[in-house]
């Protein structure tokens, strides 16, 4: 069973920093991308960011670009999300998520689904 397991949230002031991890439990299978997703409360769950895992191509939604950076590491199967002058918009639960096909920005893309790390941002 592959599990998703995130770390690095927390609390920080509107401006600062922080950067979530998340690593992948076992590659018995081929990964297509990882993604994060956040949720507010009383909002869907909407797309972030997410990395294509073999050229490394990179998508942000548009709420993101220019503050968030996704890389990963395909030797340590981890994959990173640096959110840079954060906001207090951005405070959320943050998943970290598993595509075994096409259409990153779809949550349906996602075979395997993080428990999920809390991101508050103070005004």
């Amino acid at each position: 069973q592959v599990q998703l397991v995130e770390s690095g949230g927390g609390l920080v002031q509107a401006g600062g920093s922080l950067t979530l991890s998340c690593a992948v439990s076992e590659r018995t299978f081929s990964i297509y991308a990882m993604g994060w997703f956040r949720q507010a409360p009383g909002k869907e769950r909407e797309f972030a960011a997410a990395i294509h895992w073999n050229v490394a191509s990179t998508y942000y939604a548009d709420s993101v670009k220019g503050r968030f950076t996704i890389s990963r590491d395909n030797v340590k199967n981890t994959v990173n999300l640096q959110m840079n002058s954060l906001k207090p918009e951005d405070t959320a639960v943050y998943y970290c998520a598993l595509a075994s096909r096409a259409g990153v920005r779809r949550p349906d893309a996602y075979d395997y689904w993080g428990q999920g790390t809390q991101v508050t941002v103070s005004s």
